[in-house]
């Protein structure tokens, strides 16, 4: 993984709900971290590297489920002390990227952080269910 490239697609309903928070929220600091967002995902191996990218199912299969950390351009905030995570499916065989969720931890309503964003992520992707048992 480390030298391929990969297409990076912004999943709909992460388009339409948190992003759209985050635009609303830091503006053209937004654009500046969300193009930053994207060409980390393109060479997403090096996210893995440097311990900011963790895998959340088998990271020998085809299509992996992993999770992220970012910080917003211009603040101060460690990407781990932000709060911001990414939800992304690696499609190896594909060499794309799709990004599900992007999410400050205090947008999910419950107790356990995970529980939430894979019952997000099991309710609108029901192409990527079976990773979220």
């Amino acid at each position: 993984m480390k030298s391929t490239k990969y297409d990076v697609i912004f999943k709909p309903f992460t388009e339409r709900h948190f992003i759209k928070t985050f635009a609303k929220k830091y503006m053209s600091a937004w654009d500046f971290t969300r193009k930053t967002i994207t060409e980390e995902f393109e060479k997403i191996g090096f996210l893995f590297q440097k311990s900011i990218a963790e895998y959340i199912t088998d990271k020998n299969a085809d299509i992996v489920i992993c999770k992220t950390e970012f910080k917003i351009s211009g603040t101060q905030e460690s990407r781990h002390g932000s709060g911001n995570r990414c939800i992304v499916a690696i499609h190896k065989s594909e060499n794309k990227v799709c990004v599900l969720l992007v999410y400050h931890k205090n947008n999910l309503s419950g107790h356990n952080e995970t529980a939430e964003w894979k019952k997000l992520v099991t309710e609108n992707y029901p192409e990527y269910k079976e990773y979220c048992k």
